[in-house]
Protein backbone atom coordinates (compact mmCIF):
# COMPACT_ATOMS: atom_id res chain seq x y z
CA UNK A 1 0.00 0.00 0.00
CA UNK A 2 1.42 3.74 -0.96
CA UNK A 3 0.01 6.53 0.71
CA UNK A 4 0.02 10.05 -0.20
CA UNK A 5 -1.21 12.58 2.34
CA UNK A 6 -1.99 16.14 1.06
CA UNK A 7 -4.33 19.35 1.95
CA UNK A 8 -2.58 20.59 4.47
CA UNK A 9 -1.77 24.43 4.51
CA UNK A 10 -1.49 27.72 6.55
CA UNK A 11 -5.05 28.61 8.31
CA UNK A 12 -5.46 31.31 11.19
CA UNK A 13 -6.66 29.83 14.82
CA UNK A 14 -10.44 28.80 14.75
CA UNK A 15 -9.94 27.71 11.12
CA UNK A 16 -10.94 24.17 9.49
CA UNK A 17 -9.07 22.27 7.09
CA UNK A 18 -9.56 18.95 5.19
CA UNK A 19 -6.84 16.56 5.19
CA UNK A 20 -6.74 13.69 2.37
CA UNK A 21 -4.76 10.39 2.53
CA UNK A 22 -5.20 8.41 -0.66
CA UNK A 23 -4.27 5.09 -1.13
CA UNK A 24 -3.27 2.72 -3.87
CA UNK A 25 -3.71 -0.99 -3.96
CA UNK A 26 -6.79 -3.35 -3.91
CA UNK A 27 -6.53 -3.94 -0.13
CA UNK A 28 -6.79 -0.51 1.28
CA UNK A 29 -10.59 -1.48 2.64
CA UNK A 30 -8.72 -4.48 4.42
CA UNK A 31 -6.41 -2.00 6.28
CA UNK A 32 -7.00 0.53 9.61
CA UNK A 33 -6.13 3.51 9.08
CA UNK A 34 -4.44 6.25 11.31
CA UNK A 35 -3.15 10.37 11.59
CA UNK A 36 0.07 11.23 13.66
CA UNK A 37 1.46 14.79 13.85
CA UNK A 38 5.04 15.43 14.86
CA UNK A 39 5.90 19.24 15.62
CA UNK A 40 8.92 20.54 15.54
CA UNK A 41 11.24 19.07 18.56
CA UNK A 42 8.51 16.79 19.52
CA UNK A 43 7.80 13.37 18.94
CA UNK A 44 5.12 12.22 16.44
CA UNK A 45 1.71 11.52 18.18
CA UNK A 46 -1.10 9.93 17.70
CA UNK A 47 -4.06 12.11 16.46
CA UNK A 48 -6.98 9.68 15.33
CA UNK A 49 -7.52 6.28 13.67
CA UNK A 50 -10.46 4.35 11.75
CA UNK A 51 -10.62 0.56 11.54
CA UNK A 52 -10.91 -1.07 8.03
CA UNK A 53 -14.92 -0.69 8.02
CA UNK A 54 -15.33 3.10 9.49
CA UNK A 55 -17.46 1.85 12.43
CA UNK A 56 -14.61 2.64 14.92
CA UNK A 57 -12.72 5.82 15.41
CA UNK A 58 -10.18 6.60 17.86
CA UNK A 59 -8.95 10.12 18.84
CA UNK A 60 -6.24 11.72 21.07
CA UNK A 61 -7.53 13.61 23.87
CA UNK A 62 -5.95 16.47 22.13
CA UNK A 63 -8.28 16.83 19.27
CA UNK A 64 -11.32 14.92 20.37
CA UNK A 65 -14.31 16.71 19.48
CA UNK A 66 -12.54 18.91 16.60
CA UNK A 67 -10.99 16.66 14.74
CA UNK A 68 -13.36 13.76 12.62
CA UNK A 69 -11.55 10.88 10.93
CA UNK A 70 -13.67 8.87 8.10
CA UNK A 71 -13.03 6.57 5.01
CA UNK A 72 -14.43 6.03 1.53
CA UNK A 73 -13.31 2.95 0.81
CA UNK A 74 -14.51 3.17 -2.56
CA UNK A 75 -12.21 5.83 -3.14
CA UNK A 76 -9.62 4.63 -1.73
CA UNK A 77 -9.32 7.39 0.77
CA UNK A 78 -9.29 8.36 4.25
CA UNK A 79 -10.04 11.96 5.73
CA UNK A 80 -9.35 14.08 8.63
CA UNK A 81 -11.70 16.91 9.04
CA UNK A 82 -10.10 19.48 11.82
CA UNK A 83 -12.21 22.28 12.71
CA UNK A 84 -11.50 25.10 15.72
CA UNK A 85 -7.80 24.78 14.78
CA UNK A 86 -5.30 25.90 17.38
CA UNK A 87 -1.82 27.07 17.30
CA UNK A 88 -0.38 24.23 18.87
CA UNK A 89 -2.31 22.15 16.04
CA UNK A 90 0.94 22.87 14.22
CA UNK A 91 2.81 19.91 12.80
CA UNK A 92 3.67 17.82 9.98
CA UNK A 93 0.91 15.03 9.72
CA UNK A 94 1.16 11.71 8.65
CA UNK A 95 -1.65 9.14 7.61
CA UNK A 96 -0.63 5.29 7.95
CA UNK A 97 -1.98 1.81 7.21
CA UNK A 98 -1.98 -0.87 9.58
CA UNK A 99 -4.10 -3.90 10.51
CA UNK A 100 -5.64 -2.56 13.87
CA UNK A 101 -6.38 1.54 14.48
CA UNK A 102 -3.33 1.60 17.21
CA UNK A 103 -2.11 4.71 19.26
CA UNK A 104 1.40 3.33 18.82
CA UNK A 105 3.22 4.40 15.57
CA UNK A 106 4.68 0.70 15.25
CA UNK A 107 1.44 -1.14 15.02
CA UNK A 108 1.19 0.40 11.28
CA UNK A 109 3.22 -0.91 8.02
CA UNK A 110 2.88 1.89 6.14
CA UNK A 111 2.93 5.74 6.05
CA UNK A 112 2.74 8.60 3.78
CA UNK A 113 5.10 11.58 3.29
CA UNK A 114 3.56 14.07 5.40
CA UNK A 115 1.34 17.19 5.10
CA UNK A 116 2.15 20.86 6.89
CA UNK A 117 -0.59 22.05 8.99
CA UNK A 118 0.12 25.56 10.19
CA UNK A 119 -1.93 27.29 12.43
CA UNK A 120 -1.28 30.85 13.28
CA UNK A 121 -2.40 32.68 16.24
Amino acid sequence: VQLQAFGGGLVQAGGSLRLSCAASGRTFSSYAMGWFRQAPGKEREFVAGINWRGGSTYYADSVKGRFTVSRDNAKNTVYLQMNSLKPEDTAVYYCAAGRVAAVSEWRYDYWGQGTQVTVSS
